[in-house]
């Protein structure tokens, strides 16, 4: 994605946390860093980001676009003059870039601690037809799929994920569901399309330089279980024990022929 490149400094606006759109990236309040205003400075009108982009709309040409934004409420000078634009393009998708002004310095306003929905309206260069709309707050719509005139907002898996199956991108799907850290490795799968099961490994503790003593990698070892349905893989059952035990007391009808042979696990190293 082509973007400008993230900075890192603090800023205060009020006592909400919220993104400043700096010339070349944008900055997260608390991020830490010198320069934080203080409640004796004047106050100044700043530029920042939404907390998040809610929806999106599309007119009937697909160009007039209409994005809903949450903001700090409770006042004029918690935020402003709302608006869109659009930053890049490409074959696959538009970048538009939402901002919103607000008076920093000063002494802390305890209105903006609310938040409001505000509207900005911006024209695409070009219909946005199969391609998906991406927002700096890191959100995505999508024509595909929608109840038009509003778009579809895509999840963490994106706008169009992969079809529930015995695929390297469903097992993917998979992990994601579950929740354990971001480097989580995946053993194994047995799948038939409709049931699946898999250990995986989460690491716990700091990284191991090589030819660290042993118990170093510490680490814990689960058995999943899932389901097909169609939002993905649902995870019905977790197990450390052999076999289809633990799996069966929550759902009988899991095939025996894909947990029968299944070895107990360790949980720690």
């Amino acid at each position: 994605m082509r973007r400008g490149r993230s900075l890192a400094a603090t800023v205060a606006l009020s006592v909400v946390g919220v993104l400043l759109l700096a010339a070349c990236g944008t900055l997260r309040a608390g991020s830490g860093g010198d320069g934080a205003t203080t409640p004796t400075e004047s106050p100044r009108w700043k530029t920042f980001a939404p907390f998040r982009v809610t929806a999106a709309r599309l007119g009937d040409d697909g160009r007039a676009l209409s994005v809903d934004a949450e903001v700090p409420g409770g006042g004029k000078t918690c935020a402003r003059k709302l608006k869109a634009v659009v930053t890049d393009t490409s074959e696959s998708t538009v970048w538009v870039q939402v901002t919103f002004s607000a008076l920093e310095g000063g002494a802390p306003n305890p209105d903006c601690r609310k938040t409001s929905t505000a509207t900005a309206k911006v024209r695409l260069p070009s219909p946005l037809g199969h391609r998906e709309l991406t927002t700096d707050t890191h959100t995505a719509f999508t024509a595909d799929g929608a109840h038009l005139p509003a778009l579809r907002l895509c999840g963490e898996l994106g706008c169009h994920p992969a079809p529930t199956g015995c695929t390297p991108a469903s097992y993917d799907q998979a992990v994601m569901a579950l929740d354990v850290p971001q480097h989580t490795s995946r053993g194994d799968e047995h799948c038939d399309g409709k049931w699946l099961v898999f250990d995986v490994f989460m690491r716990m503790g700091q990284a191991c330089p090589e030819g660290a003593a042993p118990g170093c990698g510490a680490g814990l070892n689960d058995r999943w279980f899932f389901r097909a349905e169609k939002s993905g893989w649902k995870p019905i059952a977790r197990s450390t024990h052999a076999g289809c035990v633990d799996v069966h007391r929550i759902e009988p009808g899991f095939p025996a022929a894909l947990c029968a042979d299944l070895p107990a696990l360790e949980r720690s190293h």
